[in-house]
């Protein structure tokens, strides 16, 4: 189900997906099913004792993957999951140099708050070790969507500003809050390289473009023909349960049985039964298919709005994971950041409830549960209606 109803029963078109994370829709009843069923017969017992829930769910997970990603880790979160997957490139390499991606988020405790590059989510505490590379934003960015000459700036960060040996590089495919950026092509294949050079593992986080939601792809990574050494996710992989997870190769796995390594709800039967009858949903509804068909669709209608209103700076992204970006003036890109809040506030009065993100906070979010369809796709209408008021005036001076 895409809908939410308030308290008085009105009903929503949910555009939003709870950020990115229902991804089979509300209450599905199948995942619904699971979690009551394994509610009843176990709700906790920890990983110190293995039970079906687990084992079948990592199991079902690790063949999502390509090569040697075969060994899972479960956490509570995608900041749990990106911790665990920096510390884990920290203890293999030996190395505590991270190179992640300006604009980029992956998390707000210690060492996933360094690797976020956006002011709004950094507290001024200690954030050792990380360098922040130049992002390669095709709309914004310097070079266009040139990703080569982005790569080059990783590989300069590496020469300059660190030993010559790294932990990892991290990044989104897709950055999620940073406003539906996709990475320009041919970024990451330079850049993984680069890194495994200087003796780094490449982390894909996967955390709001993972399971399907790019249409394309069942990972946001493979559209740019790379293959993660981790790869970290949560959001879509529980339809809303709190579950996180790390998925890697059994070398580099190994490198916790040093130590005693322990997370208490990780691996919870509840949240894994969850998450398998998440992947049994996606493939019994053919909902990356789905993903894709109504993506492209509703990518299409909103690039016609594009052309009917200046506001409209740009349309991206992939599947049903889509930005629209406003701004007051195209050629300066001037970041509409009062209209973009009239405009969602214009649309949740008219039902449809969108998000919003980006560095400037001008950016629409749409990343719906992956069942919407075409006739929900009509969301142009509304936001058409929203913008049109704004477009009437060049200046835009009377929402200020």
């Amino acid at each position: 189900m895409q809908y939410l109803f308030d308290e008085k029963g009105r009903r929503y078109l949910d555009a939003f997906g709870g950020i990115a994370t229902v991804g089979c829709g509300h209450c599905h009843p199948e995942v619904v099913a699971a979690i009551v069923d394994q509610a009843k017969r176990l709700q906790h017992s920890t990983i110190l004792y293995l039970n079906p829930a687990i084992t079948d769910f990592a199991e079902a997970l690790a063949s999502k993957f390509p090569g040697d990603l075969k060994v899972c880790f479960f956490t509570n979160s995608g900041t749990e999951a990106n911790e665990l997957a920096l510390m884990m490139a920290r203890l293999y390499t030996g190395c505590h140099d991270v190179i992640s991606i300006r604009n980029g988020y992956h998390g707000n405790a210690a060492a996933t708050m360094g690797a976020t590059a956006q002011s709004s989510y950094k507290f001024n505490v200690v954030q050792t070790g990380v360098h922040h590379a130049l992002n390669p934003d095709q709309y914004r960015g310097v070079f266009g969507s040139d990703g080569l000459k982005y790569a080059k700036d990783v590989d300069d960060l590496v020469t300059y500003g660190t030993s010559g040996r790294v932990a990892a590089f991290i990044s989104e495919a897709i950055q999620g809050v940073g406003g539906i950026m996709e990475l320009a092509p041919g970024y990451l294949p330079a850049v993984y390289s680069t890194i495994r050079k200087a003796g780094g593992l490449c982390i894909a986080d996967e955390v709001q473009s993972g399971f399907a939601r790019t249409g394309s792809h069942f990972w946001g990574f493979e559209a740019h023909g790379v293959v993660p050494d981790i790869v970290t996710m949560a959001k879509g992989i529980g339809n809303g349960i709190p579950l996180g997870a790390v998925v890697t190769t059994p070398e580099i796995a190994n490198v916790l049985t040093h130590r005693s390594y322990f997370n208490t709800f990780g691996g919870n039967p509840v949240c894994t039964a969850a998450g398998h009858a998440v992947l049994k949903v996606i493939e019994k509804e053919n909902l990356q298919q789905n993903a894709f068909n109504v993506g492209s669709y509703l990518k299409q209608r909103l690039s016609s709005l594009k052309d009917k209103y200046e506001i409209i700076g740009d349309v991206r992204g992939r599947g049903l994971m889509l930005g629209v970006e406003l701004v007051t003036d195209r050629q300066l890109k001037t970041p509409a950041k009062v209209e973009t809040l009239h405009v969602m506030e214009q649309m949740k009065e008219m039902g449809v409830l969108i998000g919003k993100g980006g560095f400037f906070g001008n950016v629409f979010r749409i990343t719906p549960p992956l069942c919407f369809t075409k006739e929900d796709a009509g969301l142009p209408l509304s936001l058409s209606f929203s913008i049109s008021p704004l477009s009437l005036t060049p200046s835009h001076s009377s929402l200020y």
